[in-house]
């Protein structure tokens, strides 16, 4: 009857650092795979402890004095949120309650061979024998708990005053946190390679093929071209670890960090995974088996499976069927719509309002992330006109009591967060002793104090939500929604989202939302014509080559979606007409 099919063909990446931290006590029990992010174990801890209560299960604090307090708050986050979820699926099951049976059936896509059996039973077209409760227990698979590690967020820690080893710091405790836990899924590793944890990868057994080959613990690489696919998974093959799934993300119509490709577009970046599939599973395949026969661990005969995923600004059905069709992808991430649904994500509602009312102009990118990476950012937010008001009253910056992004040792061996008070007094002190003209001051001025915290800014609103009270500290708001998120103008249900996704429903009221390709390419036009205005009227050889290779790569992207658009629908028309004015746009920049 059941053939243990995938129950859905999207997931929620993770967003913020609070934002899908119980996505899945909220709708793995649907199927629904989401990711959490490993970040902030002291919100863990305070989320464990709220849960815990809810569930009646017992709870223990885990000290701060304890050297190995995060790795363990963040075991125990995630061996309480995998027994919850376990547990609604058995009563799921137990109860065999046609009401909760529907509720699951209905998210369920009009494909799904379970959901054509579920209904029938339903329906009372057919009996609910012993057998068919003991296939759908077979076959039934909740959703994914996935992490996420930002792998530079790797801050050094201290114990006593005394520096500790590397497996003490932050991305490689919480390394540690999820290899150590029950969960059997997979870890997220975005923002780039980090080699020691990468290395610290191989100290755990969960990794490496079981007796019947397979991985417990697997590792997803968020990745934005082909090229750093390639290399990422070589270095990891050769220690005997298997990526199981590149994740492909835009590099500029996605939320929370932005990290821009050099113009290279989404649409040829999925067409270079989908021709090269297979190279990068046999070419990474024979490495891997050598380095596990050398470890003296179990050496399957055939490669691991190996997934293709993509997400960043996917917001239709048609949209989402043909990231499955065209490019084969295993998944498709649909991140900030679903800020817009309250049993998904943990999001206020004051939060979920302002962003259902944002437009194009309230989404953008800023430079507010202490990491100096680009950082997408919601126009007016609590936190933001905290920071201004700061700055107004000649008292820019913040305190900086979780310091997990104090990351800068330019005055301090243990860190500093760019975004701290301690950090911009004594940049702005350097900039006055300048004494530079008034213009020049100001521009740079802007630049030291515009950064702002995000331990805090990305964590109130989930206090807010469950009514938790982190203190004084957390009363400022900073949500990091795509750009995408302007054509998403209500609060929806769970139900209405994931139809709207399957195609049975539309919750898209705007009828001027550019393709997906099209609203990336051009963001990456006017991301470059940003950077040629703020570089100087005499162009250093680095910069002219940085341009050329940015504007060659937009050019022979639109050549792509030329072809790309021209098979398409009469939609696609609509598309191919802005290409061309998009190109001359292009022609004339630098």
């Amino acid at each position: 009857m059941f053939n243990k099919p995938a129950l859905h063909s999207f997931h929620i990446p993770v967003m913020g650092v609070a934002y899908t931290i119980d996505s899945p006590l909220r709708v793995a029990e649907y199927g629904i795979s989401s990711v959490i992010s490993l970040v902030d174990d002291l919100l863990m801890e305070k989320m464990r402890e709220l849960y815990s209560k809810k569930f009646e299960l017992p709870f223990s604090p885990i000290s701060s004095s304890d050297i190995d307090a995060r790795a363990k708050r963040i075991t125990s986050y995630l061996n309480m949120v995998d027994s919850i979820v376990k547990a609604k699926i058995e009563e799921l099951l137990n109860k065999k309650s046609k009401v909760d049976l529907r509720r699951f059936s209905d998210l369920l896509p009009n494909t799904s061979t379970i959901k054509l059996e579920l209904n029938r039973v339903i329906e009372n077209k057919t009996n609910s024998t012993k057998e068919f409760w003991n296939k759908l227990k077979e076959s039934l698979t909740s959703g994914l708990i996935d992490v996420n590690i930002m792998t530079k967020v790797d801050k050094e820690n201290y114990h006593n005053g005394e520096k500790l080893s590397d497996e003490y710091n932050d991305a490689h405790a919480a390394l540690r946190g999820f290899a150590q836990s029950s969960l059997k899924s997979s870890i997220v590793l975005s923002a780039g390679m980090n080699p020691k944890l990468y290395g610290y990868i191989e100290s755990f057994d969960d990794f490496y093929p079981n007796a019947n080959f397979e991985l417990k613990k697997k590792v997803i690489l968020k990745v934005s071209d082909f090229r750093s696919a390639l290399i990422q998974g070589k270095f990891l093959a050769k220690k005997g670890i298997w990526i199981s799934e590149y994740r492909i993300e835009s590099g500029l119509n996605c939320g929370g960090h932005a990290f821009a490709s050099d113009g290279l577009l989404l649409g040829p970046i999925l067409q270079e995974f989908a021709d090269n599939r297979e190279m990068l599973i046999s070419s990474n395949f024979e490495m891997y088996i050598k380095a596990l026969a050398d470890k003296g661990k179990n050496v399957p005969s055939t490669p691991p499976e190996l997934k293709i995923s993509v997400q960043g600004g996917v917001g239709t059905h048609e949209e989402h069927q043909m990231l499955l069709d065209k490019y084969k992808v295993d998944s498709v991430g649909w991140g900030s719509p679903f800020l817009l649904v309250k049993e998904a994500t943990c999001v206020d509602d004051g939060t979920r309002k302002r962003l259902a009312d944002a437009r194009e102009e309230d989404l953008y990118l800023s430079n507010i992330s202490p990491l100096g990476v680009m950082f997408n950012n919601l126009r007016g937010s609590s936190k933001e006109l905290e920071r201004d008001m700061l700055i107004a009253k000649g008292k820019p910056g913040s305190y900086c009591p979780k310091r997990f992004l104090a990351l800068n040792k330019e005055y301090s061996e243990r860190g500093e967060c760019t975004a701290s008070i301690s950090f911009i007094k004594k940049k702005v002190d350097e900039l006055k002793a300048k004494n530079l003209p008034q213009e020049e001051f100001d521009k740079e001025y802007k630049k030291i104090t515009e950064k702002s915290c995000l331990c805090i800014g990305l964590v109130t609103s989930a206090f807010i939500e469950h009514g938790i009270d982190g203190g004084k500290d957390y009363n400022g708001i900073t949500i990091c929604p795509g750009p995408n998120t302007a054509y998403f103008t209500k609060e929806v249900s769970l139900k209405e989202m994931v139809r709207h996704i399957y195609g049975t429903n539309n919750v898209i009221e705007r009828t001027d939302r550019p393709h997906m390709f099209i609203k990336e390419l051009t963001l990456y036009v006017s991301y470059l014509k940003d950077k040629v205005a703020e570089s100087a009227a005499e162009l250093s050889t680095k910069e002219a080559k940085f341009f050329n290779t940015f504007k060659e790569n937009l050019l022979k992207g639109i050549e792509y979606y030329k072809s790309f658009f021209t098979e398409a629908t009469a939609e696609g028309k609509q598309s191919l007409d802005r290409l061309f004015n998009i190109e001359k746009e292009v022609d004339r920049i630098c």
